[in-house]
């Protein structure tokens, strides 16, 4: 029985023992502070290793991170200087720096930091309007964080940074807002189309004019090149008329081919024919008819200039009819021709008395006569007496179409 007892005193002796060196070892963590209190005082504060205690002495108060903390409040309603309630959240950022003085400066250091946070920030943002409170972050930030460090410093809290979350204005003030950001983007939108539009037209008028300069110069060369063309046709013709020293029955032969161009405009009522016209239609008979000294039986027409130089002018040799018959035809159409002239001369020379006797004088033969110092007519003012048209010529009988040559003038014209 005896040593029943001993063993279990043996046994509560060790177990003492065992809670003694328990109660008298404390190991703390890295960036982990310990309160320790001797008999309800502070005694010492424990840093991070192994620590010894006087069991039942020393006692642990409170246990401190010596981290950085973030500390989310939530949104508080603030009023702004143009009386604007707007909806702040803050984020603070602090780290304990006095173990001790966190642990009895105040009571939650957490809750104090929160509070004086509210506080600071409502102090602030009342003296700024909505706009400013929306732009001047980093200005609300450095003033709740230099207000915050400096009343928390005796807390044993250092204050690193301070953020707001958010700035939330009322439903109406975000309802402009919204409407004030979609017309500044329409407006800006209304701009780069118009800026689009503008350069587009630049552009396009840019290549108009281009393509305009580019057909105005192809027209003037054009124009050029058909004026040259032009001028030297012009030339060649003259050229060649100058050559051949025309006589008055050339130019009233232009007359002849000018006068169905005159009659295709549809104003004209009344044309007026020169007086050379006859003389032409003479011409015409005395080709028509065989005249003599116009055909050398070679296919060639001889004929005298007004310089009395010989012209020839090569004419194509064709198949004719009977000359019995070609001459009736010619007579019968010279006949005609001449009626209509005489006619028309006729009606001229009434007017031009009428006007004063203006214009020339009326040779008895007929039409009247324009003075044109370009032309020789007064070779052509009789009938020719050698013309085929008249049968009464001596030395050939009625209807025959023989040629004849008769000798040439003085002036290098036929002798009639």
């Amino acid at each position: 029985m005896p040593e029943v007892i001993t063993a279990v005193v043996l046994i509560l002796l060790l177990l003492f023992v065992v809670v003694v060196l328990v109660r008298s070892i404390m190991i703390v963590p890295q960036a982990t502070a310990v309160i320790v209190e001797r008999l309800g005082r502070y005694s010492k504060t424990l840093d991070a290793g192994l620590n010894l205690l006087i069991p039942f002495v020393d006692k642990s108060r409170a246990r401190v991170d010596l981290r950085e903390q973030v500390v989310s409040f939530p949104p508080q309603p603030v009023i702004t200087s143009d009386n604007l309630v707007v909806s702040i959240d803050t984020v603070i950022y602090f780290q304990v720096t006095d173990p001790k003085s966190a642990t009895y400066e105040i009571a939650n250091y957490i809750s104090g930091i929160e509070q004086l946070t509210v506080t600071t920030l409502r102090n602030v943002i009342g003296s700024l309007d909505l706009e400013q409170t929306l732009t001047s972050r980093d200005q609300i930030n450095g003033r709740l964080r230099g207000v915050l460090d400096e009343a928390t410093g005796r807390w044993g809290i250092r204050v690193n940074r301070v953020e707001l979350k958010a700035i939330d204005p009322p439903p109406s003030v975000q309802d402009s807002m919204e409407k004030q950001m979609r017309a500044e983007r329409d407006r800006r939108a209304a701009i780069l189309n118009a800026e689009g539009v503008k350069q587009s037209q630049i552009l396009t008028a840019e290549g108009e004019k281009q393509a305009a300069i580019l057909t105005a110069e192809g027209d003037a060369q054009a124009s050029v090149l058909r004026a040259q063309g032009e001028s030297r046709a012009i030339m060649q013709v003259f050229d060649a008329i100058h050559r051949g020293n025309p006589n008055s029955k050339v130019f009233a032969y232009q007359y002849l081919q000018a006068l169905p161009k005159i009659s295709e405009g549809e104003a004209n009522k009344m044309f007026f024919f020169p007086s050379e016209i006859t003389d032409a239609l003479k011409g015409v008979g005395g080709v028509l008819g065989g005249q003599p000294g116009l055909d050398d039986g070679r296919g060639s027409v001889h004929e005298t200039n007004t310089m009395g130089e010989p012209m020839t002018l090569d004419i194509e040799e064709t198949n004719l009819e009977d000359p019995a018959e070609a001459l009736r035809k010619a007579r019968a159409e010279a006949r005609g021709a001449t009626d209509e002239v005489a006619d028309s001369a006729t009606a001229r020379r009434g007017s031009a008395a009428g006007m004063g006797g203006l214009g020339g004088s009326t040779p008895a033969g007929g039409s009247a006569i324009q003075s044109n110092p370009g032309l020789d007519t007064h070779a052509d003012d009789e009938p020719q007496r050698n013309s085929p048209m008249r049968d009464d010529q001596p030395g050939r009988e009625p209807g025959q179409g023989g040629q004849q040559w008769p000798q040439d003038g003085p002036e290098g014209r036929p002798q009639g």
